[in-house]
């Protein structure tokens, strides 16, 4: 099954419309589409316009293939996922985005090769025709490291940027906060 998704923010057409045709043009019945408020409505492919998390999730999972945005949150539950991903970057000059934030993700993701990405849809094509030759990657932790955490946590809790040393192992659960002394309120 081929799983796409356009994200939840912005419409993106232009990525709906590319694999609608492909799907129409192969006959590929297995493809289920989360289109998100676009214009362009799919004749070929199973479609919704918004998933709730949980039904995303499962979505992501049983797919062979995630086509999608450059989006990180996307991204990332590919990647935690281990599910093979092909992202095309919405443009800001195509008024997809505000800028190009994507393409450079898009380019950072090509990079590291965990992430198979197309620029254009001529790209995205020729992708999808080979994409039983794309593999899943290793999957990533759904969680920060405790090094991270626990470096952040010492900067919140201190000021304390990080030192030269290792971090401390001391788990974060044990860890109890400090009371708070200022008492200013935020402004409803």
């Amino acid at each position: 099954m081929i799983f796409v998704t356009v994200g939840a923010q912005m419409p993106f057409d232009r990525l709906v419309q590319c694999v609608d045709e492909w799907a129409g043009a192969r006959g590929r019945a297995d493809v289920f589409a989360q289109i998100g408020r676009g214009g362009r409505t799919p004749r070929h492919i199973e479609w919704t316009r918004y998933l709730d998390p949980i039904e995303f999730r499962q979505r992501m999972f049983a797919a062979d293939l995630v086509v999608a945005h450059a989006g990180m949150g996307t991204v990332i539950t590919a990647l935690e996922l281990g599910r093979p991903l092909l992202v095309l970057p919405r443009r800001g000059e195509l008024r997809e985005t505000r800028n190009d934030h994507q393409i450079a993700s898009a380019r950072r993701l090509r990079e590291r090769g965990d992430v198979t990405v197309a620029f254009n849809e001529t790209e995205l094509l020729m992708a999808m025709d080979r994409m039983e030759r794309l593999t899943p990657p290793a999957p990533i932790a759904s969680h920060a490291a405790l090094s991270l955490l626990t470096t952040v946590r010492n900067f919140v809790r201190d000021g304390a940027l990080p030192s030269a040393g290792p971090p401390s192992d001391q788990p974060l659960a044990t860890i109890k906060p400090e009371p708070a002394t200022d008492d200013r309120r935020l402004a409803a």
